[in-house]
């Protein structure tokens, strides 16, 4: 538990917890964008059911997608990235332990609040272990990929716009396949199959985000210097 995977993780977790803001503005818009577009759309409650997963779901996207630009830029910023690459471990376990500290704070988060979210939707009972499961993994997805594009845009003074347009043709099919396991809950069809293609982009982000956005990082340090 003292290795560098595990020290950067609580650093990173603690660092957030201090900077309130970090994992704080996601949830806030979380709530504000699911309590606005109803009434924007419609007070029904048997129609806020039917597009309720839609706006769950685009709702967490844009939330993690929020707080994404900070993932690197303070330590590029304070010149603590470079020391990642003095460590012995491989830069890929670090960032991947930068993104879990993220996840914690913002998807986990999300995941939490999301049944309060769903009575506010008037979404059944019964779907919200489906829909909590769907968020679990697919917003540890969704940091996974957005990592990528916060790591190419970390030298840039304003990156964040940048972030989200770079990851969000990614983000689609995590948002396709993630409301269609709570849609097909509400209608009473199986929902394994979906819910093993969000397991697969997981571990296919797993595998090939941290690698991604390493190189991304190094490319970045070596053109500041």
């Amino acid at each position: 538990m003292n290795s560098p995977f595990f020290a950067l993780l609580r650093r990173d977790i603690k660092l957030g917890l201090r900077q309130s803001g970090e994992w704080v503005n996601p949830l806030a818009f979380f709530v504000m964008v699911i309590t606005l577009v109803p009434l924007a759309i419609t007070p029904t409650p048997s129609l806020l059911a039917q597009v309720g997963p839609g706006i769950l779901w685009i709702a967490a996207l844009l939330s993690v997608l929020l707080a994404m630009d900070s993932l690197f830029r303070q330590d590029f910023d304070d010149g603590s990235l470079e020391q990642l690459l003095l460590i012995p471990t491989p830069l890929p376990l670090l960032v991947l332990a930068k993104v879990l500290a993220h996840w914690l704070l913002t998807g986990l988060s999300l995941t939490l609040l999301s049944p309060l979210m769903a009575v506010l939707l008037n979404l059944p009972l019964s779907v919200v272990p489906v829909l909590m499961l769907t968020l679990l993994i697919g917003t540890l997805t969704l940091s996974l990929i957005s990592a990528i594009a916060a790591a190419l845009t970390v030298g840039l003074r304003r990156g964040g716009v940048l972030v989200t347009l770079i990851s969000l043709p990614l983000h689609i099919p995590v948002l396709i396949f993630a409301t269609a396991v709570v849609q097909a809950k509400l209608d009473g069809l199986p929902v394994v199959g979906f819910l093993a293609l969000l397991a697969a982009f997981l571990l296919v982000a797993l595998v090939l985000a941290p690698f991604a956005a390493a190189a991304s990082l190094r490319l970045a340090i070596a053109g500041g210097e």
